[in-house]
């Protein structure tokens, strides 16, 4: 089993993630090859709430230009995690 840290990357916090939190909804990158029932269970194991539903998306990499030379940034997945109206909010996303 994988340590719950390792799937969970980094939260995303943006305009829009921000806007979602107020229906529950919290936005992290996560790991390539983590599954919906491992994400359901390191944000669970983390925060310490109850998840309701997990929506996962593949995000392409750009490609990126630096005078003539052309590379292409990394692939990434990204979790939209949706809480059950009775758990408690992650405190990481209140203060920002």
């Amino acid at each position: 089993m994988k340590d719950p840290r390792d799937i969970i990357i980094q939260p995303i916090i943006s305009e829009r993630s921000m806007d979602a939190s107020e229906e529950h909804k919290y936005t992290f990158k996560v790991a390539k090859d983590a599954n919906k029932i491992e994400i359901k269970n390191a944000i669970e194991e983390i925060f310490d709430v109850t998840v309701e539903k997990v929506n996962t998306m593949n995000i392409r990499g750009k490609v990126k230009r630096q005078g003539r030379f052309e590379g292409k940034r990394a692939d990434w997945k990204k979790a939209i995690v949706k809480l059950t109206p009775d758990s408690k909010t992650i405190e990481f996303f209140e203060g920002v």
